[in-house]
């Protein structure tokens, strides 16, 4: 199908400045901050490709701000279309959050002005809510680090390094195409056929014979989800979304979903050329390489290693969720697809990726071998590219009204603990799983996957559920307003995989029970 010039984004590098390095900007509460949205060129592999960028780089700048800060950013678009800003996980002000359900589009040519608060420790994003699929992939991502108030927040580290991850469909030497009507890949979504850490296909990094270095891991990809590893050093497992775990624990890889931040303590030995992995059942990418050379670090953090702290405030947090773990759920939300022309194509059951899809997931363990319930990569990349949401619907389906995505309408007041049940159905016309993220209303705890009460609890504003898994959540209501909950999926949740839902003040009148 031939693509008119009018349903077409610019791909032309003529004219345009060459990506710049990531900048750190470090800001204190009350600093003002400029951010400007503009196309680049972007050197990736052997091609040289026109992307879009948040002040020039691809991440943009990585905002360092103080717990308990308020910021203002000023935001201009000299984009392709129009754009929001939305500041992922932080609990700020509703009109804030950067949707078209919170503030009128910023149209090209224009600018916005956000007040970002950062109540929460830990590494946060910002993105687009517009056509996420387009600026996302075309490169339009950013972290906010939020530095902990108290210095023994985490345990000791000689440094941090923020690396986002991500990936990048290529044909012809340009991004694949893109459509101004709509997005494509609505079925699976864009998986990328180039692998990128901190925006670089060749990544080197350095460290010394035992140093620690801390490693926040934000999934910045439309789809893919990264299992990330790194053989020849010990990793520790000290934190997520919104801050630390309940227990550390040393582990030998980690899973990271489409949004999801996963923080390690990395401790290195003797000298060495090491990678950094992403691991599928299939095959191994290496991602980036660290070199370990040099001195020695002071040894401090090293000998402190091997301490497991606890979170005194999640292990009280266990005790206060003991009973909803086994009331019922207040909400019980589906995971379904829909699909009115499979074109010959088998996306249930037993379809072309060849996963029996009728059970059988080892949902717990997330092993090499078998099907874990994960779509590692895309293996109907033509049938996928021809799904849209004219023909390929994903749907999140409130299974006490059958309503469904934005006929949805949940009521909560603030204050509220509302236990929801996510449901990852095997029926419908291709079962995958689903990263689900939870606007700034308040952050969530993960009760259970499959019944099995979760062993380690971390605050969570995106969760993985996996293909025919059931994942009980406990929302801690705290922030009014007009919020959204949808699939991170960028193709899912622009095929109409979202939710609306409204909290009240405390003090507000009692919501009306939803129709």
């Amino acid at each position: 199908m031939v693509t008119p010039p009018s349903d077409r984004f610019p791909t032309s590098v003529a004219g345009l400045p060459a990506a710049r390095p990531t900048e750190i900007v470090d800001l204190a509460d009350g600093d003002e901050y400029e951010l400007r949205i503009a196309p680049v060129a972007k050197r990736i592999g052997d091609a040289t490709v026109r992307m879009l960028a948040y002040n020039g780089s691809i991440p943009g700048p990585t905002l360092r701000v103080p717990e308990g800060a308020t910021v203002t950013v000023h935001v201009e678009n000299e984009g392709d279309l129009p754009a929001t800003v939305h500041w992922h996980g932080l609990r700020l002000d509703n009109r804030y959050d950067g949707t078209p359900d919170t503030q009128r589009p910023v149209q090209v040519g224009e600018r916005y002005t956000a007040q970002v608060r950062t109540p929460d420790p830990g590494a946060y994003w910002y993105h687009p809510h517009i056509r996420e699929d387009y600026g996302q992939e075309l490169g339009l991502y950013g972290n906010v680090l939020v530095v902990p108030a108290d210095p023994d927040y985490w345990p000791p580290a000689h440094r941090e390094v923020l690396l986002t991850l991500d990936d990048v469909l290529l044909e012809d030497g340009r991004i694949a195409p893109f459509h101004r009507s709509g997005p494509t890949h609505s079925a699976m979504g864009r998986y990328g056929d180039v692998l990128l850490v901190a925006g670089e296909t060749d990544l080197t990094l350095d460290a010394r014979p035992g140093e620690v270095v801390r490693l926040h891991l934000t999934n910045t990809a439309n789809t893919r989800v990264f299992d990330v590893a790194l053989p020849g050093a010990e990793l520790k497992l000290v934190g997520g979304d919104s801050g630390r775990v309940e227990q550390e624990r040393l582990v030998d890889h980690v899973i990271v979903a489409p949004s999801e931040r996963v923080v390690v303590d990395a401790r290195f030995g003797a000298s060495a050329e090491l990678a950094l992995e992403h691991r599928t059942p299939d095959r191994v990418h290496r991602l980036a390489t660290v070199r370990v050379a040099g001195e020695p670090a002071a040894p401090g953090p090293a000998d402190a290693f091997l301490e497991m702290r606890i979170n005194a405030e999640l292990a009280a947090e266990r005790r206060r969720i003991e009973p909803h773990l086994i009331t019922a759920p207040d909400k019980v939300l589906g995971f379904r697809a829909e699909m009115d022309d499979p074109g010959g194509h088998d996306h249930s059951g037993q379809g072309e990726h060849g996963h029996d899809h009728g059970g059988g997931h080892d949902h717990g363990g997330h092993g090499m071998g078998g099907d874990d319930g994960i779509e590692w990569d895309d293996h109907m990349a033509e049938a996928n590219r021809q799904t849209t949401p004219a023909n390929f619907r994903w749907l999140l389906v409130d299974q006490a009204t059958g309503a469904a995505n934005e006929a949805i309408d949940w009521q909560f007041r603030e204050g509220d603990q509302v236990k929801i049940r996510l449901v990852n159905e095997l029926a419908g016309d291709h079962p995958m799983h689903h990263p689900f993220h939870v606007h700034g209303a308040g952050r969530f705890l993960v009760l259970s996957r499959d019944g099995v009460v979760e062993p380690n609890l971390a605050w969570k504003d995106t969760v993985l559920v996996r293909t025919g898994e059931t994942v009980d959540i406990l929302l801690d209501v705290s922030n009014p307003g007009r919020w959204m909950a949808h699939c991170h999926i960028a193709e899912h949740h622009e095929t109409g995989m979202m939710l609306g839902f409204t909290v009240v003040p405390a003090r507000a009148p009692a919501p009306a029970p939803a129709e």
